[in-house]
């Protein structure tokens, strides 16, 4: 197998499987121990999820910074002990023929900045130990609530007791949440029936390979994959001249000429445009962060 390989799958999640079996799938067809995933989706959920192979499990943490965008089925008049279909109904009760305009009034509270308790059934950690199984374990743990940011929230249909709704949002929302508190809102409970992501940071649903196409394609599998320069398109970047270049890759900060007014971290290239790694520049002074290039490969001018 390729195990020198490095890069971005957009893989397109189905359901039923966690983000770790799908990041265990790709190990098993990669042949490739070091693999990640870069924002987890429920189980249930299905949609963008990016799967780092390689080294380029570094570069992870950017690539969770992108806005969010579900489309996510809201099954009103029901509660559940998870907030999405996969749980145990906890509550019913029936579900009037709401008017549109009596949902927007009720959406409203979830547009900008809101603060949302995230389900008991997350991944998030307390004490070491993520909070789904402390709560299996029947555990009562006071969750903490967080801010979040809700961009945009429109209603796509409204057939009784089913609301489609498309959101767009901070990294690190609570889709589960928002489902929850709005069947709150409206006096009839609600979970999350169905969810899908179709949009992450510049990563897009259409674009994404379905596991099976990606298995599929047996030892050619990394056609897929996205190179690092490109999946870390939403960092500005600098080009290097081939000293200053051989510099950065051996760990040196360089001086450049050129300087953003805020301390910043961008892509660095060198000649070539070929991927050098990723650095911050504060005062004029580019320090490396993370170093992806060979020294051997970029001494005396880039390898092309």
């Amino acid at each position: 197998m390729a195990s020198n390989k490095t890069g971005v799958l957009n893989i397109d999640k189905p359901s039923g499987l966690t983000s770790h079996d799908v990041v265990a799938r790709v190990r098993r067809l990669t042949g490739i121990r070091r693999v990640g995933h870069a924002g987890t989706l429920d189980p249930l959920a299905t949609g963008v999820l990016l799967v780092c192979v390689g080294p380029a499990t570094r570069i992870a943490e950017y690539l969770q910074r992108g806005r969010k965008v579900y489309e996510v089925t809201v099954r009103l008049g029901q509660e559940t002990d998870t907030y999405d279909a996969d749980g145990n109904v906890v509550a019913e009760s029936p579900v009037p023929d709401f008017s549109p305009a009596e949902i927007q009034r009720a959406l409203d509270a979830f547009r900008g900045d809101i603060t949302q308790t995230p389900p008991a059934y997350s991944a998030i950690k307390r004490h070491g130990q993520p909070l789904y199984k402390l709560a299996r374990a029947g555990v009562a743990v006071d969750v903490p609530r967080r801010q979040v940011t809700i961009d945009a929230i429109e209603i796509l249909e409204w057939r009784n007791p089913e609301l489609r709704l498309r959101i767009t949002c901070s990294p690190g929302t609570y889709i589960r949440s928002i489902a929850y508190d709005l069947g709150r809102a409206l006096g009839v409970g609600g979970h999350v029936q169905r969810l899908r992501r179709v949009a992450s940071g510049s990563w897009r649903v259409e674009d994404a390979v379905t596991l099976t196409t990606l298995e599929a394609a047996g030892a050619d599998w990394p056609r897929y994959l996205h190179g690092l320069r490109g999946a870390l398109s939403m960092l500005p970047s600098v080009v290097l001249p081939a000293d200053l270049a051989y510099r950065f890759v051996l760990g040196q900060r360089v001086s450049l000429d050129a300087q953003p007014p805020v301390a910043t971290d961008l892509r660095v290239l060198g000649p070539g445009e070929k991927f050098l790694g990723i650095g911050r520049i504060k005062a004029g002074v580019l320090a490396p962060l993370k170093v992806f290039a060979d020294p051997q490969k970029v001494a005396g001018g880039i390898d092309r």
